[in-house]
C-alpha cells in the first residue's frame, strides 16, 4: 500500500509539471513575481517567532524611550529597528510579521467558511431547483442589495453586543463569521449556474437512471466539475477578505487590540501621519497592499490558466 502511494505521488507531480497550468505559470512573469511576493509574506507571517528580530507583543521587552524612532537609514534611526518603531516602542518590522499572520488567518478562515456555505447552497439550489432555488436566490438578492462592509459591521456589532466580555478567541470567531456571511453569495451564484449546466449532462442522467442518490450525485459527480471557478473566486476573495478585515480593524471593530492586525497598525499610525512619523502607518499599509495585490494577480492568472478561451 505504501509503495503504491509513493509511486502515485511522483506521477501526479510529473503530470502537473507537464500540464498546461504549470506551463502558463512559467510563461507569466507577473504570476511568478506575485507568487514570490505572496510566498515571502506568508512565510514571514507563519514563522514570525523565528525570523522576527523582536517580539512586539512582549510587554517586558518594550522600551518606551525607543518610541517613534525613524527607520535605520534616516537620521535618528537605530540599526536595532530596521523600519523604525511605533508610539509604544515596538519594532515595526516584527509587528508587520505578527500582524500579517493575524490578517492572513482571518482572511483564509473567512474565505474557507464562506466557500463552504456558498458551495453547499449553490449546489443545492442549482441541482434541486424549484422553490428551493427561488428561496436561496432571493436571500442572495437581499444580501447583494446591501454593501458588504455594512453587513459585516452589523454582524460584528450584534456579536459584540451579545458578548461584551468575550474572550479574544470569540472575538476572532465573530469577525470571521461577519466576513464570511458577506462573501458566500458569490460562491452560491457561481456554483448554481455551473450546476444547472452540469445536471443536464449525460453522466448525471446516467447516474440518476441507475438509482444513485441525489446527494451522492452532487457530492461525487457534480461538485468536482464546478470547483474550477470556485478556486479562482476563492483566490481573489482572500484579498477581499483581508481588506475587509483591515477596514473593520481600522474602524476599531476588528480584531482585539491585544492582537493587532495590519488594519489595527494602520489605525494606530494614522494618528501620527501628519506629525512626521509617517513610517508608523506607511509600512503596514504597504504590507497590506503587497499581500492584496499579489493574491489578486495570482487569482487573475489562475482564471486565465483554467479557462483555455482566455489564453
Amino acid at each position: 500500500m505504501s509503495s503504491l502511494s509513493s509511486t502515485a505521488a511522483p506521477g501526479v507531480l510529473s503530470r502537473f509539471f507537464a500540464g498546461d497550468v504549470w506551463h502558463s505559470f512559467r510563461s507569466s512573469p507577473v504570476a511568478m513575481m506575485a507568487a514570490v511576493i505572496a510566498f515571502i509574506c506568508i512565510f514571514c507571517a507563519l514563522f514570525a517567532e523565528f525570523i522576527a528580530p523582536h517580539n512586539p507583543f512582549d510587554l517586558a521587552s518594550l522600551e518606551l524611550m525607543d518610541a517613534r524612532l525613524p527607520p535605520a537609514w534616516m537620521e535618528g534611526g537605530s540599526s536595532k529597528y530596521l523600519l523604525g518603531t511605533d508610539d509604544q516602542g515596538r519594532d515595526l518590522l516584527s509587528a508587520l510579521m505578527y500582524g500579517a499572520r493575524i490578517s492572513l488567518f482571518v482572511g483564509f478562515a473567512s474565505v474557507l467558511l464562506s466557500m463552504t456555505i456558498g458551495v453547499g447552497l449553490g449546489l443545492l439550489s442549482g441541482f434541486v431547483g424549484g422553490k428551493v432555488d427561488a428561496f436561496i436566490m432571493r436571500i442572495c438578492d437581499v444580501m447583494l442589495s446591501f454593501p458588504s462592509i455594512l453587513i459585516a459591521l452589523l454582524i460584528d456589532g450584534v456579536g459584540r453586543a451579545m458578548f461584551p466580555n468575550a474572550h479574544d478567541s470569540l472575538a476572532f470567531l465573530v469577525l470571521i463569521l461577519a466576513i464570511s456571511l458577506t462573501g458566500w453569495v458569490q460562491y452560491a451564484r457561481t456554483v448554481r449556474g455551473t450546476t444547472m449546466v452540469e445536471r443536464n449532462k449525460e453522466y448525471v442522467q446516467a447516474a440518476r437512471v441507475i438509482g444513485v442518490a441525489p446527494g451522492r450525485i452532487m457530492r461525487r459527480h457534480v461538485l468536482p466539475n464546478v470547483l474550477g471557478p470556485v478556486l479562482v473566486l476563492a483566490t481573489i476573495q482572500v484579498a477581499a477578505a483581508i481588506i475587509t478585515e483591515a477596514t473593520l480593524s481600522f474602524l476599531g471593530v476588528g480584531v482585539p487590540p491585544t492582537s493587532p492586525s495590519l488594519g489595527t497598525l494602520i489605525r494606530v499610525g494614522n494618528d501620527f501621519l501628519f506629525s512626521g512619523e509617517w513610517w508608523i502607518t506607511i509600512w503596514p499599509g504597504a504590507m497590506l497592499v503587497l499581500i492584496a495585490l499579489s493574491v489578486n494577480l495570482l487569482g487573475d492568472w489562475l482564471r486565465d490558466a483554467l479557462n483555455p478561451r482566455l489564453r
